[in-house]
């Protein structure tokens, strides 16, 4: 199954990608500062959402998937 698309969701806007990609590929396609941003998958259900780390490790997506950006090293009440 090479070079299937899927669409996809990052933060909110809809995107395609070729289906299986990398975690780098996806902060490229979504335009993610990986220097300031950590992106995730959403779960369904119970559990925690997954870390997509940002190298080339084959990734398979499922169509319709929801992925956003998270800015790394949050101090919550930090001023």
């Amino acid at each position: 199954m090479a070079n299937n698309e899927v669409e996809i969701h990052i933060d909110k806007n809809g995107y395609k990608s070729p289906n299986p990609t990398t975690g780098e590929a996806l902060y490229k396609l979504g335009n993610v500062d990986p220097g300031k941003y950590d992106l995730f998958r959403e779960v369904h259900g119970k559990g925690d959402d997954v870390l997509i780390p940002n190298n080339d490790q084959p990734l398979e997506l499922e169509n319709g998937e929801h992925f956003y950006t998270a800015q790394k090293n949050l101090t919550p009440g930090a001023q």
